[in-house]
């Protein structure tokens, strides 16, 4: 099969629409979330915002059941990956092939400890275009994550009938 028979797909269905419920539970955890950790930023004057954790609310909330929405995965991949991106700008400098050794090692190094969180893989290029200090894994970085899952274990557990987390 050619490389153009392939991007055709397998006509595979589309996922089952969510519910009216759903949708609504998955926004009111983001909008939640966000809120809390940028009331907090803006209470403690410290950069407790990442760009990545829009993304992380979109599966915490939307899909609370998946295992790169658990807390181990959320907290860790962020730590990880900023962590690495953190390494690589300071060994390497702001070049491109840095940062796309930080990204790839990040992705492995998720997977290697059961850490994925894919939003978690931007973090290494956020960190190549702000070059912050090493400061930035715990604020924003750990603090931050640490914040949306305390947001979600509360939230998930009241606003559905699952249980969250699945893991720690």
């Amino acid at each position: 099969m050619n490389l153009f028979e392939r991007l055709k797909g397998d006509n595979t269905k589309l996922p089952p629409k969510h519910s009216i419920r759903a949708i609504l539970v998955a926004w009111l955890g983001g909008f939640l979330a966000i809120s809390a950790v940028t009331l907090l930023s803006n209470t403690f004057s410290t950069a407790l915002v990442l760009g990545s954790f829009g993304a992380s609310c979109v599966l915490i909330f939307g899909f609370p059941d998946v295992p790169f929405s658990q807390p181990r995965n959320v907290i860790g991949g962020h730590f990880l990956s900023s962590f690495i991106g953190l390494l690589c700008l300071t060994l390497f400098g702001a070049t491109w092939w840095s940062v796309s050794i930080s990204v790839g090692t990040s992705i492995a190094m998720m997977m290697l400890t059961r850490t994925t969180h894919p939003p978690a893989g931007s973090n290494p290029v956020i960190i190549y275009l702000l070059k912050p200090a090493w400061s930035f894994l715990l604020f924003p970085t750990l603090f931050g994550a640490i914040v949306l899952v305390f947001i979600a274990v509360i939230y998930n557990n009241l606003a559905n009938d699952g249980k969250y987390p699945k893991y720690w």
